[in-house]
């Protein structure tokens, strides 16, 4: 049984939601030199991520008071609607603290079938990246798709940055492969693997909120997301995406798997979907 397409209009409201409050943290960016609090886990915390937050909860109440909704800066709200919205109000802090334009606004959309809308906001670039189950994948409403680059040796892989990877042996290995690392990517990875820009992402240990989009907009442009055993996502694992063609090479030559075994994260079943977004 195929997995139901959302509907258009739960796609445009989430953009008009993600890309105002995209446009209220543009207000601290702007301004240069933005101050940040230390949160318990160490990452850092800014006014404008909170703003953004409150923003997209007091919108989406409005709009959909029986949804729940998970967000990074407060605690969750339990629904009765069977939906869930996720909320990353500033994917990439360290990046909007020092004034690097590659920071994004996050927001998804979970029912009960899986993964259901996802937004990526880029507010300083003017790039918005949205994507409903079935419906494709869209940059400022043009449709867009991964790129058929199949050459695993002369790919372009994004991470955010190598202080997070928790093991140094993985973190060797994607730094002496033959693909060309690029880093300051956070959610803007994402957005130039959806665009064609780049043949794959790599995210380890990421929590929810950072990729929730992402388990939309890849494969709605085309590609492939899984942890770092080709398996579908869960929280507490490394966060892998790629245009599909080099899929299988990238989790083989950094985590030492036989992805063509293990992966079974496929376009058409609805199971792993499922499974991806819990």
């Amino acid at each position: 049984m195929n997995t139901p397409e959302v509907e258009q209009s739960l796609v445009d409201i989430a953009v008009e939601l993600a890309t105002g409050a995209g446009a209220l943290t543009r207000k601290w960016f702007d301004r240069g030199g933005v101050a940040y609090d230390t949160k318990e886990d160490g990452s850092p915390v800014t006014e404008a991520d909170k703003a953004a937050e409150r923003y997209l909860r007091e919108q989406i109440s409005l709009a959909f008071p029986t949804d729940a909704i998970i967000g990074e800066e407060e605690d969750d709200r339990d629904g009765t609607s069977g939906r869930t919205w996720i909320i990353d109000p500033i994917d990439g802090t360290k990046t909007f603290t020092h004034g690097v334009p590659l920071y994004g606004t996050l927001l998804s959309v979970v029912d009960e079938h899986g993964p259901a809308v996802g937004v990526i906001v880029m507010p300083a670039l003017d790039e918005v990246v949205a994507a409903g189950r079935g419906l494709g994948c869209t940059l400022n409403g043009r449709e867009v798709s991964v790129n058929d680059h199949d050459n695993f040796d002369t790919s372009y892989c994004m991470t955010s940055g190598f202080e997070y990877w928790p093991d140094d042996a993985e973190r060797d290995r994607l730094v002496n492969s033959p693909l060309t690392i690029r880093t300051w990517a956070d959610a803007y990875g994402y957005v130039l693997l959806a665009t064609g820009r780049c043949e794959a992402m790599v995210d380890p240990l990421v929590n929810i909120w950072d990729v929730a989009p992402m388990q939309v907009i890849i494969p709605e442009a085309g590609g492939i997301v899984s942890d770092q055993a080709g398996q579908p996502w869960q929280e507490g694992r490394h966060f892998v995406a790629s245009n599909g063609l080099v899929h299988d090479e990238l989790i083989a030559a950094v985590f030492e798997n036989d992805s063509s075994i293990n992966r079974v994260v496929e376009e058409d079943d609805d199971e792993a979907v499922e499974a991806a977004s819990h």
